[in-house]
């Protein structure tokens, strides 16, 4: 009987300090879901993207994005201090608009940037309007406005080239595939495949 209070005297003593050990550490805790830990943030963001792999979403997404900038200029340059759309900017927003409709499918986001001269909070506001100008173009050319997202503007903060004068390759928007319309039948379907290995073929207009 001896022997076994001091087993359990023992044991009691152990499980004590483990106790203070792992609450010192700050590495466990006993009322959260296993795993929660690494779940970036939001319990299931794992799982979820595990799953828009394995349904072919996420290859889909990189591969339309790699087509779509292979096949059209991604990029709109603005004069300085301007988001008015020039001769440029507008050929190549109509490039832009006649391959997004070829895919109906698939969503587009536009981000807004500025050179370095003016102020970080004017520069943040510029990069936004020249965002909006670009999908206001869009539409013109017949892109439904549901397809257009996440109008962010990163201002002077993402330069192409550093510098801090003028620099027209800095004042530009960036437009990029970022995902595709869950209603759509080709997305319900996942026919992710025959989605990318669509051909998307340039617009020409008959010369007179």
């Amino acid at each position: 009987m001896a022997t076994s209070k001091h087993y359990s005297r023992r044991g009691l003593i152990m499980m004590a300090g483990t106790s203070g050990l792992l609450a010192a550490c700050g590495q466990v805790s006993l009322d959260q879901v296993a795993g929660a830990d690494i779940d970036e943030g939001a319990f299931g963001n794992p799982t979820f993207n595990n799953h828009l792999a394995q349904t072919g979403r996420v290859n889909a997404r990189i591969s339309l994005a790699r087509k779509f900038a292979e096949s059209v200029p991604t990029t709109v340059n603005f004069a300085f201090d301007s988001a008015v759309i020039d001769a440029e900017a507008q050929q190549a927003i109509r490039a832009q608009a006649d391959f997004m409709r070829q895919f109906p499918e698939v969503k587009f986001s536009v981000y807004g940037h500025t050179d370095a001269v003016g102020g970080e909070a004017s520069n943040l506001r510029l990069g936004r309007r020249r965002a909006r100008a670009v999908v206001r173009a869009l539409g013109q050319f017949g892109v439904s406005a549901r397809r257009l997202e996440a109008l962010v503007s990163f201002g002077e903060r993402q330069l192409l080239v550093q510098t801090d004068d003028r620099e027209r390759a800095n004042r530009r928007t960036v437009t990029e595939v970022s995902g595709f319309i869950e209603s759509d039948p080709m997305v319900l379907d996942g026919q992710y495949a025959n989605l990318i290995n669509r051909n998307y073929v340039a617009s020409q207009v008959p010369s007179e």
